[in-house]
């Protein structure tokens, strides 16, 4: 990790064309400004966290619910040729996971 010590107002560019500023300094606290184009997204941390694990519970929840299924009916079928008097199965309830961010 490159670690630069900068003052207010003074800036740093990272690959011409993102710019970052240090807007002002309170106690331990420190403002910054990002000037970048529009295609490039920029979230402070804790809300990329929260943005991953929301894409990630949901692929989890597509993934799982388009491969959840009981057996079909050719697979519960006794290799017998005698009456089958056990029920049908039906296909397992889809299950969505949320998780509050």
């Amino acid at each position: 990790m490159l670690v630069l010590s900068r003052k207010k107002n003074e800036s740093i560019v990272i690959n011409d064309n993102i710019i970052i500023v240090v807007v002002d300094v309170r106690g331990d606290k420190v403002r910054i400004g990002v000037n970048a184009p529009s295609d490039v997204t920029v979230h402070r941390k804790e809300v990329y966290d929260a943005i991953r694990r929301q894409m990630s519970v949901q692929s989890f929840s597509v993934n799982t619910t388009d491969t959840l299924s009981a057996p079909s009916e050719d697979e519960t079928k006794p290799e017998s040729t005698e009456p089958d008097s056990t029920p049908k199965t039906k296909p397992i309830a889809k299950t969505v996971i949320k998780k509050k961010t």
